[in-house]
């Protein structure tokens, strides 16, 4: 397999979170020679919270978490890469359900407490009977230090592992917040469109990490798109293995607590390094496009018609060809559904303007305009000259690879 060009330099090393063990092993789910099945088990009941795709076709273990998010508390997460488990039927279910007993029984929980994420095929049954018998054997083997064996075990098409770790200082003691994540296609978020892991060791109720996890999602994980393709099983999961008797401090339990925008900042870090690292590793990638748009109505507005660009066909050919086609980004700005003007519209790549008040810029330079196409990292900027509204999305280039990657995906 050939590594994305846009992949990181350094791949982070994260370091243990107290109370938080991981292990992965190969399954045989629907790959072979590689690992495919990954637990995190948790010392005692861990805080979680959760945010999951709103595609109407819903991967079975989706469901799971749905249904059992609500009491905020987890002692285990079993993911297997290979088979999404989704549009499976009442057989999906009875998966879900047997893993997660098999998995309870492992560690001695309510099957409740454990939390699943399947990634691979949509539409294959999933014979938990293979791996659910393995599951005591791996929750044996967990390890603290073990983050980047699971971030690779959780992968399907992605071409290398996604890891993600940061500090944060509460009360004068420092805490570790790590997260792994996997996506390469199928990357058109609505929620989260992946698969992300993240746990600190900070004592912060699930109340509480349901709030800053779901109020900066949106500037992260939504704001990156490969493919304009929304997954059945997208679900990214936050878990706080920290408590005043761990951690000595008290727990974070009021979302009025001042401390909680302090880890809430640094929670937000993590989610836009791993969203960044998915884009980085698009299906077939060559070119990582930034788009941001300006002057729209609403800051709601900016982003529709940002991921309008970003997901134009149209526009991510004529990136991958270099061609400066400015045109197309007008195209995709007049489709979006927003109100604009024509006549107020301004559009650059990079710092060269190449359109203006409707038309032409006047100092129009083809050869500049170029050069900037030609850059591995593409910027793109549109002043709609409508209001204050602003946005910014992260997408990339569409080649034959990623044709030929999804063409084979089955085979």
């Amino acid at each position: 397999m050939v590594v994305s060009p846009l992949a990181p330099k350094k791949t982070a090393n994260l370091p243990p979170v107290p109370g938080a063990r991981l292990a992965a092993m190969a399954a045989g789910i629907n790959y072979q020679d590689r690992k495919d099945l990954s637990v995190i088990v948790f010392d005692a009941p861990a805080f979680v919270a959760g945010v999951f795709t709103r595609s109407k076709c819903a991967s079975a273990p989706v469901d799971w978490c749905r249904e059992n998010i609500s009491a905020g508390r987890a002692r285990a997460v079993v993911v297997n890469a290979g088979n999404a488990n989704a549009f499976t039927g009442v057989k999906g279910k009875i998966a879900t359900e047997t893993t997660a007993k098999s998995a309870a029984e492992a560690i001695g929980c309510a099957p409740q407490e454990v939390f699943l994420a399947s990634t691979g095929v949509i539409g294959e049954p999933l014979e938990a009977a293979k791996f659910s018998d393995k599951l005591e054997q791996l929750f044996d083997r967990a390890v603290e230090d073990n983050w980047s064996d699971m971030a690779g075990a959780i992968m399907t098409t992605d071409t290398f592992a996604k890891l993600s770790t940061a500090n944060v200082k509460i009360d004068g003691k420092v805490f570790t917040v790590n997260g792994i994540a996997k996506g390469s296609g199928m990357i058109a978020p609505d929620m989260a469109t992946m698969l992300a892991f993240i746990v600190t060791d900070a004592p912060v109720a699930s109340v509480c990490l349901q709030s800053v996890l779901s109020a900066h999602v949106g500037e992260s994980f939504n704001s990156i798109t490969v493919d304009s393709d929304t997954s059945t099983s997208d679900t990214v999961l936050v878990f706080a293995t920290g408590n005043k008797n761990t951690s000595g401090i008290d727990e974070i339990v009021d979302l009025e607590d001042p401390r909680l925008a302090g880890f809430g900042a640094v929670l937000a870090v993590v989610m836009r390094d791993l969203a960044m690292q998915i884009v980085r590793d698009g299906e077939g990638i060559t070119k990582l496009i930034e788009i941001n748009v300006k002057g729209a109505r609403t800051d709601n507005a900016a982003r529709i018609i940002a991921k309008s660009i970003a997901n134009s066909p149209l526009v991510k050919t004529a990136i991958a060809g270099e061609d400066a086609n400015w045109g197309r980004i007008v195209m995709a700005v007049g489709k979006a559904g927003e109100e604009a003007d024509r006549d107020k519209l301004a559009i650059w790549f990079g710092d060269v303007r190449v359109a203006v008040d409707g038309e032409r810029d006047p100092d129009y330079s083809e050869e500049a305009a170029s050069d900037e196409v030609k850059k591995q990292e593409v910027k793109i900027t549109v002043d709609i000259g409508l209001g204050q509204g602003k946005a910014r999305v992260w997408g990339c280039d569409l080649t034959h690879e990623y044709i030929a990657i999804n063409a084979d995906y089955r085979s």
